[in-house]
């Protein structure tokens, strides 16, 4: 029996991660980058860069782009590439819009014209949405807004929708936050924990906004779940809602300390109109339980522990 062959486009976090589940299943992994280096840092953190092949790849360069499709014949195409920091993309609007829109049109378009039936999952963010008294479930009607990076992943999600219309595999995921190790320092949950561990006072914004927290080896197992469905629009991620005051008193009771002697607050971090609670609907985590029995164990209390046992 052939082994499955899955391409994952971009070398972040979501993706190494996905590929470390991937070759669990022995499954083969192909992962697309602009670059190739002797080390690639999420890969190598996992310990599987040496179980992966690595393919140099433009996905703004339709030729290549052929090329390497052709070349590996993939099963499944996990679109993890593009631009994603929202408050990058006003300084990066046009990578960020080529980096979603334009790579994602280019891959749509090849599997069109080529009739395949191979299928691609576009990763997307819940934040394009507007939430209903708190809640986010892909019903809501797309967030007004003027940033890049919201603009370019809303305009994604549609032409995810439409390019179905042709008889394409297609798929939708869209995540809240998703928390793993690898994380960059200025994230608030691994900068909380990060601070906590090392004794050290942290400077945080509006500690009183909800959101949803998922721990990321479930997220990728979710995603293996629901690729071996139909085409179809999903979001993913744990539903349960957590606060910025409840991150670190979380965080601090690890290392028996008192939060409130820890953390100072800076305006600059504070975003204007900021929603109180933004999380994911219970719709979204009870289809996952239906159909799969599928369920989120690392939220919480338990999701900060494994991030600063993992620091």
């Amino acid at each position: 029996m052939n082994k499955k062959i899955n391409l994952i486009i971009g070398s972040g976090v979501l993706g190494a991660y996905l590929a470390l589940e991937l070759l669990k299943k022995k499954e083969s992994v192909i992962v697309t980058t602009r670059t190739i280096k002797k080390k690639i840092k999420n890969y190598d953190y996992l310990k599987i860069q040496k179980k992966i092949k690595f393919e140099k790849l433009d996905i703004n360069n339709k030729i290549e782009i052929k090329k390497t499709i052709k070349k590996y014949r993939p099963n499944k195409i996990f679109y993890f590439a593009g631009q994603s920091s929202l408050t990058k993309s006003f300084k990066y609007r046009k990578e960020t819009f080529l980096s979603h829109f334009n790579g994602t049109k280019n891959f749509l378009n090849i599997i069109k014209e080529k009739k395949l039936k191979t299928k691609f999952f576009k990763a997307n963010s819940g934040y394009i949405f507007s939430s209903k008294k708190g809640y986010i479930n892909l019903d809501c009607k797309f967030l007004s807004s003027n940033n890049p990076y919201i603009l370019a992943q809303q305009k994604t999600f549609k032409l995810i929708k439409k390019y179905r219309r042709f008889g394409l595999n297609l798929s939708n995921l869209v995540f809240m936050q998703v928390e793993s190790p690898l994380r960059g320092k200025d994230f608030f949950i691994k900068k909380v924990c990060l601070s906590a561990k090392n004794k050290n006072k942290v400077i945080v914004g509006n500690i009183n906004t909800y959101r949803d927290y998922s721990w990321i080896t479930e997220v990728v197992k979710a995603i293996i779940l629901i690729s071996n469905l139909k085409s179809k629009d999903i979001m993913i991620s744990a539903g349960k809602k957590f606060s910025g005051k409840e991150i670190l008193a979380a965080a601090y009771k690890i290392n028996k300390l008192d939060y409130n002697k820890y953390f100072s607050v800076n305006k600059k971090f504070i975003r204007k109109n900021e929603e109180k609670i933004l999380i994911g609907s219970p719709k979204n985590t009870s289809y996952l339980k239906k159909k799969f029995n599928f369920e989120f164990k690392v939220f919480g209390n338990s999701l900060i522990r494994k991030m600063y046992q993992n620091l």
